[in-house]
């Protein structure tokens, strides 16, 4: 008989982890950093646990996508009033918030509910190669 084990009560404080995102391809990074805030790389996982894992990226205007998703690729937002549909190409998005595309992709490869919602909460990305968590030294990630 097999038997479960329940991670309970077990404080962690987590890790700082640090991604440079220049020519890295969209859908690949956000998946590590995904797998990387679930906590999924540890040994004691288990999918209820907020493992508390920080990710810092930096230099996420420099994030690339392979074929013709520059162009072809729509991110939506709506107002909530009539006609208030806003419709973004991928080129359009990353001159305006270089940041919210990898937020959106990474987002999305959360769990859902409140667990996601806090987990979401533990990822900064950053346009530019400057960060202000440097106190916290957080291990650079290779990806």
């Amino acid at each position: 008989m097999n038997k479960t084990i329940i991670r309970e009560g077990k404080i962690n404080l987590g890790k700082w982890f640090i991604i440079d995102a220049t020519d890295k391809n969209l859908g690949r990074l956000a998946s590590e950093t995904a797998k990387t805030l679930v906590g999924k790389y540890d040994p004691l996982y288990a999918p209820n646990i907020n493992p508390k894992n920080i990710i810092v990226i930096i230099n996420a205007d420099k994030i690339k996508v392979t074929g013709n998703k520059k162009f072809d690729k729509f991110y939506y937002r709506h107002s909530g009033q009539v006609g208030g549909l806003t419709i973004e190409t991928f080129n359009e998005l990353q001159s305006r918030l270089p940041g919210r595309i990898l937020e959106k992709a990474v987002k999305g490869m959360l769990p859902k509910g409140p667990l996601g919602r806090e987990l979401f909460n533990n990822l900064k990305v950053y346009a530019g190669s400057s960060h202000p968590h440097e106190a916290q030294n957080p291990v650079a990630l290779i990806l």
